[in-house]
């Protein structure tokens, strides 16, 4: 059995990466606008983040649905998660 200690080092270690991402210390409301408010900004903090692929990781595998995750809105994230699932279902070959 595992003790809380144990837990919570796991926890921390599936997400240290946000140590170094862009976004540390940037408002958070920016990540999550309002319908129809563009995500230009948030989208461009996300650029040149050396961890954005760990974000949208993080945010495939643990179904985010709002917000902007890895420089990806939610809408993108589906289409991304849809052809995840079709690529699995082909033995996950990718075609040339």
């Amino acid at each position: 059995m595992q003790n809380r200690a144990d837990v919570d080092d796991s926890y921390e270690d599936e997400r240290s990466w946000q140590r170094l991402a862009n976004c540390l210390g940037v408002d958070p409301d920016l990540f999550f606008p309002e319908r129809g408010v563009s995500t230009r900004e948030a989208k461009e903090v996300c650029r040149g983040c050396v961890v954005r692929s760990d974000c949208l990781d993080y945010a495939l595998a643990n179904g985010e649905k709002f917000g902007i995750w890895g420089g990806l809105s939610e809408r993108e994230r589906r289409t991304v998660r849809r052809a995840r699932a079709a690529n699995s279902g082909r033995g996950g070959a990718a075609s040339a």
